[in-house]
């Protein structure tokens, strides 16, 4: 009875589609086109901040916006798959304290980036994109730097903070390129692609990748 708001292109959306496949939960997507008033008016009655992406379960009438929070809720769900986020209290930090790193120091400035893209010319931000890229940057330095010796984000289980790290890196690296000391993660990110869960996630955005400006 869990519906998902959200659109395949959306890449917080990603995240959560990610780990309900990761841990095979089913669900109901429910596409959501912002640019059209009828659905926008729909969706807000669900998020009134109408932002992606959005869970609700129907059976207990709950609803959670803000992808960290929808993959903590379901990892409560019952399920054949492992939980994305660990029972032991310190391993647990260390997969929130990722998650928040990928999506505040690389996720939110790439989309910095890709929103001034879609403005008109005389609205852009040339200073704040330049902030936004050095803060790419720099957290490409420091997630390098981190990954020399994990296979995945915090070791070697898959978390939610990869379920975080594969849009981000994903989208980062195609409006700012990895350097020449990023090596390793362009390891990491084609072990993301090559994961089932965020390869179908790819699939699924391919009929609408023509739409991202990058």
């Amino acid at each position: 009875m869990l519906t998902l708001y959200y659109h395949p292109l959306s890449s917080f959306c990603w995240k959560v589609l990610i780990a309900l496949h990761e841990r095979r939960i089913a669900f109901t997507p429910e596409l959501v086109d912002l640019g059209n008033a009828d659905d926008r008016a729909a969706f807000a009655r669900v998020w009134p901040l109408a932002k992606f992406p959005v869970l609700r379960d129907g059976t207990t009438g709950m609803t959670f916006p803000e992808s960290s929070i929808i993959i903590e809720y379901l990892d409560g769900l019952r399920s054949v798959q492992p939980p994305l986020i660990e029972a032991e209290p310190d391993a647990a930090l260390q997969t929130r304290l990722w998650d928040r790193f990928y999506d505040l120091y690389v996720h939110i400035p790439m989309q910095k980036i890709v929103g001034d893209r879609l403005r008109p010319a005389d609205a852009r931000d040339p200073y704040g994109i330049a902030e936004a890229r050095a803060t790419i940057s720099r957290a490409y330095d420091h997630a390098a730097l981190a990954m020399a010796y994990r296979h995945w984000s915090t070791g070697d289980d898959f978390t939610m903070a990869d379920c975080a790290a594969a849009p981000a890196l994903w989208y980062a690296s195609r409006v700012q390129p990895f350097g020449p000391g990023h090596g390793v993660l362009s390891g990491y990110l084609e072990r993301l692609e090559a994961r089932a869960s965020f390869a179908r996630v790819l699939a699924d955005a391919g009929p609408y990748m023509h739409l991202f400006p990058g």
